[in-house]
Parts: structure tokens; C-alpha cells; sequence
């Protein structure tokens, strides 16, 4: 892979220019430490975000210090709640200097949409809350990585929500068979993205291009293309972002040849609520097992090498001793072992049935607490 373009370009919607509203929508894209790095925000646009446009801003820099500064840690961390909890905490850290700044009431003054890529080296970290839109280009075509993110009501989720970094969805991947990378904030996407077909048309393709001929003429020609196709297509359009991360020396597909159209998605006959509805009755029961297990006796090791009926499939049973010739060795065999082991499998099973008992709780509380 050849050296890697980035660009973003931030454009004011009609809506606000005709409301004499400042543009909420914010874009990075920086390269340092040999990360290449895009942001996009879009602040929430209702009423009582008062200073979601200073939100959008510190949250872009905030997050794009922290993914030029710390890449390697974020992406060699196994734990992906903990690197979620560490983005939403730097813009919460952004964030508090605002409030002392202009001496808010709350938070959710500052909120926004959150979408970001970083590069280095072969390793691809992106992550996004709230609506907007993330996409891939590759030789084969165009695809959503991350799609927009919104309630039934069309709510979408901002940086500030409780819970915030539950939401934020967090993509580990390489730069194999990537052309470029795509990131817009809903102003774009609802030109060049089809929700409820899962489809992004070719346009995204030719936008993401433009860096073929470096960052300022790609800057340059996407706010051409906002301002004729999206921006100034309508008197009720809203702000506008699109950052592309570029990989020269990749191959590009073939705009001409792809999708334009396509059927939508069939409707889910069940909703994730009515999914934790239908197993709660299964998880409380299993809480309760897990629980009581730890006063039962030790099960003792067997030489049998046989089938254990689980209740649903068959599964083969450990065989824990050698099956000897003469049985009666084989028992003796079974005794010592079970002697010498007896303390040791006690303890073991304990700790298994707390752990078990933990995952359990973690469970119930992700799906009452956390889940709604």
C-alpha cells in the first residue's frame, strides 16, 4: 500500500442559513505519529442543545488527539468495553471544560454524533454512535460499515446519553481490500444512502476519488459537489460533512457497474425487547441453577468414555482416566485420582460457579438496566 489521503470538508445547510442558526456540523482530519485520521461530528439540533456547535468541534479534536496520540493501546486493547469507555470519557473530558467555560447547566447542551477512522501501519479502528453513516469502498463495490443508528421514533443516540459508550459501535479491521473509507454526517446520508434497502450509491465512490489527486483538490471538489447536489438542492437541507480516508495505489470499482437500486429489507416479526421478554423466564431460571450449584458435590472423574445427553444434542463425555484391561486396576486407578483431586475439583468447581454466576448478573443487569 501507497501513502494514505485524507480529507474533510463541513458545509452550513440552507435550514440554518434560513434560521440564522450556526452550523452544527464539525470535520477533522489529521495525520500525526503515522496515524491518518477523520472525525465527524454533528451536533443535536433541537432547542435545548444551546452549544451543541462547541460540541461537535471539541469532540472532533478531543477524539482525533486521542486516536493520533494512543492508537496502538486502543487497538491491541481485547477488551472493547474499556476502549468505548475510554473514547466517551475523552469527550466527556472535552466536555467539562465547556461547561466551566460557558458555565452550563448540563450536558447535554454540548451533544452530538460521534463517527471516526484511523489508520496505521495495516490496522483500521472506526467507530460510530448516532445516525450518519460509515462507509467502504473496495474493487468490488461500495458497502455500509457502520449504518445510521436511531430509535422507533427516528431519535438517534449523541455522546452525552447515559450510557453513552453502550451505543458507540466499534469497528477492528485492516486496510486489506479497502479502497477508501467514507464518513458522513445524516445531512449527506440521506442523499447517498438508501436505509431501507442497506444500499450506498455510486456517487460515494466518485466523492471518495477525489483524493486520487490529493487532499486539497479533493476538499475542493467536495464542496463543489455538497453545495450543487446536496446542500443547495434544497431550501431545507441541513449541514453537511464528508471526510474520506484514501489509500493511493488501490484499485477503484467501477462506478458505472453498480447498484443504483435495490429491494428493501424484510421486517423483523420480533423486536429485541420482545427477544429479552421471551428469555427472561429461561435466564432466571438459569440464574437459579448457577446459583444453588455450588452446594453440590463435587462430581467424581470417571473413566467412561460415553455419550451425556444434555437435552438437546449428544455430546461426547472428557474422558478423564485410561480405560485399563483389568477393571479392577482401573477402579483403583479412579480412587487415587479422586483422593489426591478431591480438594482441588471442590475448589475449581466454586470458582467456576461464581464466574458463571457473575456472567449471569452482568447478563441481567445489560438486559434490565442497561437495555430498558
Amino acid at each position: 500500500m501507497d501513502k494514505i489521503t485524507v480529507s474533510a470538508v463541513t458545509l452550513m445547510g440552507q435550514k440554518h442559513k434560513n434560521r440564522g442558526v450556526p452550523c452544527e456540523d464539525f470535520s477533522v482530519a489529521v495525520q500525526n505519529n503515522g496515524v491518518s485520521c477523520v472525525v465527524v461530528a454533528d451536533g443535536a439540533g433541537s432547542k435545548q442543545y444551546t452549544h451543541a456547535k462547541y460540541g461537535s468541534k471539541a469532540c472532533c479534536e478531543a477524539v482525533s488527539m486521542l486516536l493520533t496520540e494512543y492508537f496502538d493501546a486502543l487497538y491491541n486493547e481485547n477488551r472493547e468495553a474499556a476502549v468505548r469507555s475510554v473514547v466517551i470519557a475523552t469527550v466527556h473530558v472535552a466536555f467539562s471544560k465547556l461547561i466551566e467555560h460557558f458555565k452550563l447547566d448540563t450536558l447535554d447542551r454540548l451533544s452530538c454524533t460521534l463517527l471516526f477512522c484511523a489508520v496505521k501501519d495495516r490496522r483500521v479502528l472506526i467507530g460510530h454512535i448516532g445516525d450518519g453513516l460509515i462507509a467502504g469502498v473496495s474493487p468490488s463495490g461500495v458497502r455500509p460499515i457502520t449504518m445510521p443508528q436511531n430509535d422507533a421514533a427516528g431519535h438517534t443516540y449523541f455522546v452525552t446519553a447515559p450510557h453513552a459508550a453502550d451505543y458507540l459501535r466499534l469497528v477492528k479491521t485492516t486496510v486489506d481490500d479497502l479502497h477508501g473509507v467514507a464518513l458522513m454526517t445524516d445531512g449527506v446520508q440521506d442523499s447517498v444512502y438508501d436505509e431501507n434497502a442497506g444500499l450506498v450509491k455510486p456517487v460515494v465512490v466518485r466523492m471518495v476519488e477525489t483524493c486520487a489527486n490529493g487532499r486539497e483538490q479533493s476538499e475542493k471538489e467536495i464542496k463543489s459537489i455538497l453545495e450543487q447536489y446536496v446542500v443547495g438542492a434544497s431550501n431545507n437541507s441541513d449541514d453537511s460533512s464528508f471526510g474520506i480516508v484514501y489509500f493511493d495505489g488501490t484499485n477503484a470499482p467501477d462506478s458505472s457497474k453498480l447498484s443504483k437500486n435495490a429491494d428493501r429489507f424484510p421486517k423483523s416479526e420480533i423486536t429485541f425487547k420482545e427477544l429479552q421478554e421471551q428469555m427472561l423466564p429461561e435466564v432466571k431460571k438459569a440464574k437459579q441453577i448457577i446459583t444453588d450449584c455450588a452446594s453440590n458435590p463435587a462430581p467424581k472423574m470417571t473413566p467412561v468414555d460415553d455419550e451425556v445427553n444434555t437435552g438437546n444434542e449428544f455430546h461426547p463425555k472428557t474422558s478423564y482416566v485410561k480405560k485399563d484391561e483389568n477393571e479392577s486396576s482401573a477402579k483403583e486407578t479412579e480412587m487415587k485420582i479422586d483422593s489426591n483431586k478431591k480438594k482441588d475439583s471442590s475448589v475449581l468447581l466454586k470458582a467456576v460457579a461464581l464466574l458463571e454466576l457473575i456472567a449471569i448478573i452482568l447478563l441481567l443487569i445489560k438486559i434490565f438496566i442497561l437495555g430498558g
